[in-house]
């Protein structure tokens, strides 16, 4: 079943589970120099551990644009809810592991 927010389809949250259990689901991310991850929503609160990291952009559903810089090895909490893509508009390939907490 593929959420719909307004409209829009969303797309998951990463590209590839690693690990579920119970407790947590661990997605792999990668996004290349210019690359985006679709509209998506985390519906629990998460955190990001950037394994590579590189200069992000965060668009929510609404327009609002927030830097979000993740050097390598930086560890990020956010809480859930907002629709939003993240674009890597760095120069470096962006490598994380994106740990949500059920």
């Amino acid at each position: 079943m593929t959420d719909v927010v307004d409209g829009t389809d969303l797309g998951p949250v990463g590209q590839e589970i690693v690990f579920e259990n119970e407790r947590v689901r661990v997605w792999h991310i990668r996004l290349e120099p210019g690359e985006r991850q679709p509209l998506h929503r985390h519906d629990h609160p998460y955190l990001v551990v950037a394994v590579q990291g590189a200069k992000n952009v965060v668009q929510t559903i609404d327009g609002t644009r927030i830097d979000a810089d993740e050097p390598t090895g930086g560890v990020v909490y956010r809480d859930p809810g907002a629709v939003h893509m993240l674009t890597n508009i760095g120069d470096t390939t962006y490598l994380a592991r994106l740990v949500e907490l059920k």
